[in-house]
């Protein structure tokens, strides 16, 4: 197994620990306590060594987009609102459905992460339900390089990174996540088609692709958009696919 840092050039260690900017964990805490509101529910608070995962996680990410442009919010706190809390938001409200609408335990969920680029929502995702079975597709191979180093780097366990094409991805899951890809109708199309039956699609989009998402995939049962906090244009759109 590669240990962590392999990947990085050697000669460019102290460059990259020099862009790297700390996030104290408790101002982690505090950016992303307005997105774990889950109303009527009481809010979530992530436990300290949660806290700490998205600390190592989001400097691991500072270090890695100075190289491969993995996202082009550059600053941290940005970073830990725009990325972090829009995902943890969104896992927020999957798992405050699937507590009312009786469905698998966390521990029988298969997700699966679209275009998961730096991870996002996936990784979220496993870190608040961690005993879900978790698949990252990624056909970039130096983004995909990074998801194997974050995974790794958290100790995360029960996660794969697919290297290719969704289209290529030979199997289902109960759960797909789908957040900011170019080519949105042809995208969705390949996503729609890893949503196992009775499985749910949960897109992180704008406001406009959500008004017509529901003629682009009318097979599936689709929710009310739910806007996300601080974001003026962005909504959480979850579809369920409807057996036969």
């Amino acid at each position: 197994m590669t240990r962590r840092g392999h990947l990085v050039p050697q000669l460019e260690t102290r460059q990259l620990n020099r862009e790297t900017t700390h996030v104290d964990p408790a101002r982690i805490a505090e950016l992303l306590a307005p997105f774990l509101q889950s109303p009527p529910g009481p809010p979530a608070c992530l436990t300290e060594a949660q806290v700490g995962q998205v600390s190592a996680y989001l400097d691991l990410l500072l270090r890695w987009n100075a190289r491969i442009n993995l996202t082009a919010v550059r600053d941290p706190e940005s970073m830990v609102t725009r990325h972090f809390g829009e995902s943890f938001f969104a896992v927020r409200q999957l798992l405050r459905e699937q507590e009312a609408g009786s469905r698998k335990q966390e521990a029988g969920v298969r997700a699966i992460d679209l275009g998961s680029g730096a991870g996002f929502p996936g990784l979220p995702l496993k870190i608040l339900a961690p005993a879900l079975a978790l698949t990252l597709i990624e056909s970039s191979q130096k983004k995909a390089a990074f998801l194997k180093e974050a995974v790794r780097s958290l100790a995360l366990t029960d996660v794969d990174v697919f290297a290719g094409r969704g289209e290529d991805f030979p199997s289902t899951a109960d759960l797909v996540t789908l957040r900011a890809v170019e080519r949105y109708e042809r995208t969705l199309g390949t996503a729609a088609r890893l949503v196992a039956p009775g499985g749910r699609l949960a897109l992180l989009i704008g406001s406009a692709q959500a008004a017509h998402t529901p003629q682009l995939v009318p097979a599936f049962t689709w929710s009310e958009p739910i806007a996300i906090p601080q974001a003026s244009a962005r909504v959480l759109l979850i579809g369920t696919n409807q057996p036969g």
